[in-house]
């Protein structure tokens, strides 16, 4: 029986990701891959990158940084990859695999869920190459079904809340649209499993013509589905009934830990270059940041029930940000501050304070007030 595995997207994400995960489970014995990479953009200057995925020996992926308080670095040679497809150009190939495949996997960026004005209506079933990542995975669905409709698991990466139902959502119109019997769309419903996913894994570089530099820490967490079989087992995949717990864990500890720096750094007019690390490293930041996290955040989530799980990702994510490989720009973290703040500090406490004994929030409650008005 197949597990191969179609991964939509050439990102460094996840050749340090779900790659390396694959990779590892089947250094462990375990049945599962190979892995097929499908280029979705078309993109000319990236067709080395594509042609590099089937090299001999695989690609590097080093993971280093601090874990547990403790330098690690280590290099491994990710062979579950078998071959990098570009569907522009191998449509026909692409489809005969995807009918076969066990697996989807996907990464398509910020913009990989918007559709094309081109893939809508009958044509978008005609057999030409669709435009849109959306709309190449609904030709290929409608390719699969038509094959004998062998049963399918998707497991979407984008960093969108509900990205399996909101993925499939948009398939189901966009077959809708074009027509397609209902058949096919109650397959869609019903023969294809859509889980929900949420990632976490910084990923800092590139290596060229592939492979990447990542942090030691990396969750995979997959909402379980009836009938959703994993595509390997790995102690960074966790399946899990609900996956708001880990949602709210890096939007309110992570992410808010990040406004915060950025913040500090707009307000106070810092170094224009400066790093998460950097910052950290003055000893009039450290303590704010520490004081945030052991008097507002923690007792925050300790008053919904969640107070160990909280300290335990607070010193993961200590860990994270003062990884001595890693140069995060705060300049970049502070993009679209004013919505980011809106999203990650009033939200939480909202939530927190539904809890029974939630904590005096003065340095939140200011952080959020200064950006009220901005629409989440």
């Amino acid at each position: 029986m197949s597990r191969r595995i179609i991964q939509f997207g050439t990102s460094r994400f996840l050749q340090a990701h779900a790659a390396l995960f694959v990779h590892e489970a089947r250094e462990a014995g375990q049945d599962c891959g190979p892995i097929t990479v499908v280029q979705t953009s078309g993109d000319a200057s990236r067709a080395g990158r594509v042609a590099a995925f089937g090299a001999p020996g695989g690609y590097p992926v080093i993971v280093r940084g601090i874990e547990d308080g403790a330098p690690v670095e280590r290099r491994v040679m990710v062979g579950s990859i078998e071959r990098g497809l570009s569907a522009a150009a191998d449509w026909e190939t692409l489809a005969a695999l995807f009918a076969q495949a066990a697996f989807v996997v996907s990464n398509t960026g910020d913009t990989g869920y918007a559709v094309a004005g081109s893939d809508r209506g009958p044509v978008l079933l005609d057999g030409r190459v669709p435009a849109s990542f959306p709309g190449k995975l609904t030709a290929l669905l409608h390719r699969r079904w038509l094959a004998g409709g062998r049963a399918l698991t998707v497991l979407p990466c984008e960093l969108i809340n509900r990205n399996g139902r909101v993925l499939q959502g948009l398939v189901l119109d966009l077959a809708a649209e074009a027509g397609a019997p209902e058949a096919f769309r109650a397959w869609l419903r019903e023969g294809v499993i859509w889980t929900d996913t949420l990632v976490d894994r910084i990923v800092s570089e590139p290596l060229e013509p592939v492979g990447a530099v990542a942090e030691p820490y990396a969750l995979w967490a997959i909402e379980r589905r009836p009938g959703l079989v994993l595509p390997c087992e790995h102690p960074c995949i966790v399946l899990a009934d609900d996956l708001q717990p880990f949602e709210r864990l890096k939007l309110h500890i992570l992410n808010l830990g990040h406004s915060f720096l950025a913040e500090i750094w707009q307000r106070e007019s810092r170094f224009p270059a400066e790093t998460v690390r950097e910052i950290l490293a003055d000893p009039a930041v450290r303590p704010r940041l520490d004081a945030l996290y052991r008097d507002e955040v923690v007792p925050g989530f300790a008053a919904r029930g969640m107070g160990e799980a909280a300290g335990a990702y607070v010193a993961a994510t200590m860990d994270r940000f003062l990884n001595p490989f890693l140069d995060h720009r705060l300049a970049d973290i502070a993009q679209n501050h004013a919505t980011k703040v809106a999203r990650r500090v009033g939200p939480f406490l909202a939530w927190s304070r539904e809890g029974r004994g939630a904590p005096a929030t003065p340095v939140l409650d200011a952080l959020a007030a200064r950006y009220a008005g901005t629409a989440a």
